[in-house]
């Protein structure tokens, strides 16, 4: 089912489109063209030859080597590829050259479309600083601070110390939570100032930044606008972004659960009010910090699609990419504000390669298993979304963004989609790298997001010492170890069945075993029934109702009316349960077995206190010590880059740089050995 309309009827509006873009929103811009009738283009570097969006475009053009600096921020590889495929048209998508107004020129004289803003407004909004001018102008509400570039960091402790602590340390071309630093005292500033600068002019080639005062309790909506060369502009009402981890956008829905109509209204017009004195054309974002009173102030305008434009299309039956492709073509819009209705809640996860559960770092590798949820797992008129860029056997790189996919649910209020994200997250089997479903399942389970209590620092207030499989919710424990016990009792079975058994000596299957999940055993009487099997434990009869087969990894269950959905794995001689987030390493054994395992010796971990490993695999950037110095717990050891994010590698404890065993510009594998201490 689709909550997107589509008023293509075969239209073609170019015929032929370069997507000059890769992953995700690669796929996304040529389902909608290919829907259009329109031919696509896809351009990889060497490290995406075997991608998806390359298999799904019409026509495919290598251009360079895997780093996005040597392929897909080169221009004029690019403007070849262009010329050789006989494009007319370019849709650039999110990140890469999306906000580049160079690019955009670049087009232009060669008399190719550009998908996308006129290279005016993309100069105007994408710097930051006079961005914000702008927006004073034209009487949008702006945040108080230091609009112009700050030339080191004795200056940004200066300005800090007039605006007032906390203080955003901001790269002025900056995005996706990059060079972004908050500063609560002088100390911090600095630091903030040299990682912001540095962050900057690796990621976006300029390393100014500017100051602005930090609201407390501060949440992030933005308002999806999308204008037309004839002067017409709407807005499509609004995201709520708040949930955030070190700026970068966790969960997205639409609308908000936090503002009224008359605040909505209010700032959908600011929102149209900058975009028409820009004359912006086609889709684009203005995002504003909102305070606890509802009051909001103008933060930037991102002038290209935004990764959470999925929302937004779901409540208001709108297809983005058509109406960027229609707009650059020179239609008017078919439609004025009062057309614009909003229907239903919609609600985004960002699934990305990282472990949450050692503090988020990046993951890498091949998705051995890859199987996102259907369609089908949505009831009672709800929506399941996944808009993806990968596949089965893909490999997610070290070299791009670590999103696997944007997991995107429709119900007809804000409870509907959040229960149907609860289903939709357990039923997405991700094998190989390591991923944060677990993460956003709790969050989705938090009382406090339950209730709409959001705020950009709700990560941190709620998770200070980072996540841990303890913050992940066991509401259903027990059906977890009521459906180990059915599954063991299915393995045996089957064994039970397999023929040439010796006579006298075949499998004879118990109903009687012992559940061990970490140090707590739970004594299980299995019986198989029509439908499933009945699981007696200590607490009463848990009846397991599915059709589970033996070797799926998917198990949907009803249990006394409640359906849920687990994933199911062996591991030895045991079973890994994930539900909700949690996962469980189960055994079952017969009682016998049970009672000897009682006494098996447990492994002791290596002792790697005296090792600095890399937690993640990078680019060392720098060491900051030598062999033989004496160093302080905090002390600064290394800076490691990883999917262009600086990660500064600090002392645990004080200590003596007995050896570095490796050197700045290092590629770093993970738990490769960086340095030890005496």
């Amino acid at each position: 089912m689709s909550k997107t309309k589509s008023k293509a009827k075969g239209a073609t509006l170019f015929k032929k489109i370069l997507v000059a873009n890769r992953g995700e929103i690669a796929c996304r811009v040529m389902s909608t063209a290919k829907r259009m009738g329109i031919k696509t283009v896809a351009v990889y570097s060497e490290a995406d030859r075997g991608a998806v969006h390359v298999d799904m475009a019409d026509e495919a053009v290598c251009i360079g080597p895997a780093p996005s600096a040597e392929s897909y921020l080169v221009q004029k590889n690019i403007l070849k590829a262009i010329a050789d495929t006989g494009a007319d048209a370019v849709h650039p998508g999110y990140g890469f050259l999306s906000e580049n107004a160079s690019f955009a020129r670049a087009l232009a004289r060669a008399g190719i479309a550009f998908i996308g803003p006129k290279p005016h407004a993309i100069t105007a909004m994408g710097d930051k600083i006079e961005s914000k001018k702008l927006a004073a102008k034209a009487g949008v509400n702006t945040i108080p601070g230091h609009t112009e570039a700050v030339k080191d960091a004795r200056q940004a402790v200066s300005i800090a110390k007039k605006i007032g602590y906390p203080v955003m340390i901001k790269a002025s071309a900056g995005g996706g939570g990059k060079g972004m630093r908050v500063a609560w005292d002088d100390a911090g500033c600095k630091e903030g100032f040299e990682r912001a600068t540095s962050e900057a002019r690796s990621s976006f080639g300029d390393d100014r930044v500017f100051i602005e005062k930090f609201i407390e309790e501060p949440r992030h909506i933005e308002i999806q606008v999308l204008g037309d060369s004839h002067g017409n502009v709407v807005y499509l009402w609004e995201r709520e972004c708040s949930i955030q981890r070190r700026h970068q956008k966790v969960i997205e829905e639409a609308p908000s659960p936090f503002l009224d109509d008359e605040t909505r209204r209010a700032m959908g017009e600011q929102a149209v009010s900058l975009a028409k004195a820009v004359k912006y054309q086609s889709a684009g974002t203005v995002e504003f910090i909102v305070d606890k009173n509802k009051n909001f102030y103008f933060l930037e305008m991102n002038t290209r699609l935004q990764v959470e434009h999925p929302v937004t299309e779901l409540i208001t039956g709108l297809d983005l990419v058509e109406q960027m492709i229609r707009v650059a073509a020179g239609e008017k819009l078919a439609f004025g504000q009062s057309d614009i209705k909003r229907d239903g809640w919609a609600m985004e996860s960002r699934i990305y390669a990282e472990d949450p559960f050692r503090n988020f770092l990046p993951s890498i590798g091949r998705l051995v298993r890859y199987v996102p949820p259907g369609a089908d797992l949505a009831d009672d008129g709800a929506v399941i979304r996944v808009d993806t860029g990968v596949e089965k056997g893909g490999e997610i790189s070290m070299y791009y963004d670590p999103m696997i996919a944007k997991l995107v649910t429709w119900g007809r209020d804000r409870e509907h989609a959040v229960e149907t994200m609860q289903s939709a997250l357990d039923a997405f089997y991700i094998r190989g790298v390591s991923h944060n479903i677990a993460f956003v399942a709790a969050l989705m389970a938090h009382k406090r997001f339950r209730a709409g209590n959001l705020t950009t620092n709700f990560i941190a207030e709620e998770y200070p010492d980072g996540f841990n499989p303890a913050d992940v919710p066991s509401d259903n424990a027990e059906v977890m170890i009521a459906a180990a016990a059915a599954v063991h009792m299915a393995y045996q079975l089957r064994a039970a069945e397999i023929g040439g058994q010796t006579k006298g000596y075949e499998r004879i299957v118990d109903h009687d075993w012992v559940v061990i999940t970490g140090d707590d055993e739970h004594a299980a009487e299995v019986r198989p029934v029509d439908g499933g099997y009945d699981v007696r434990l200590a607490g009463g009869l848990v009846p397991i109702r599915t059709r589970w087969q033996v070797g799926e990894a998917i198990m949907p269950v009803s249990v006394n009316g409640q359906r849920l959905c687990l994933q199911v794995e062996r591991i030895g001689i045991g079973y890994r349960l994930t539900h909700g987030g949690a996962q469980r390493d189960i055994y079952v054994m017969n009682p016998t077995n049970a009672a000897l395992a009682r006494h098996m010796p447990v492994k002791a971990a290596p002792d790697t206190s005296k090792l600095l490993m890399s937690p993640m695999p990078g680019l060392l950037v720098s060491v900051a010590v030598t062999e033989g110095q004496e160093v302080k717990a905090g002390e600064e050891l290394a800076v490691i880059e990883a999917m262009k994010m600086e990660n500064v590698m600090r002392a645990e404890r004080d200590g003596v740089v007995s050896s570095i065993k490796a050197a700045p510009g290092d590629s770093l594998m993970v738990d490769q050995v960086i340095m030890e201490f005496s």
